[in-house]
């Protein structure tokens, strides 16, 4: 908890509210990721892409 207080003091201080949205998306993605590697029958087919 005290990391995503110190990220928002920073973006605060900084004016650097354009790395919010960034930082939303990549928080999206890995949910996702986590998601899609979980279900046991859409895995085959992750591994397949890569």
């Amino acid at each position: 908890m005290t990391l995503l207080m110190e990220f928002v003091a920073f973006l605060r201080e900084r004016k650097k509210f354009w790395i919010l949205p960034i930082f939303f998306f990549v928080v999206l993605l890995v949910g996702l990721g986590i998601v899609a590697t979980g279900a046991g029958g859409l895995s085959p087919f992750i591994y397949a892409l890569f």
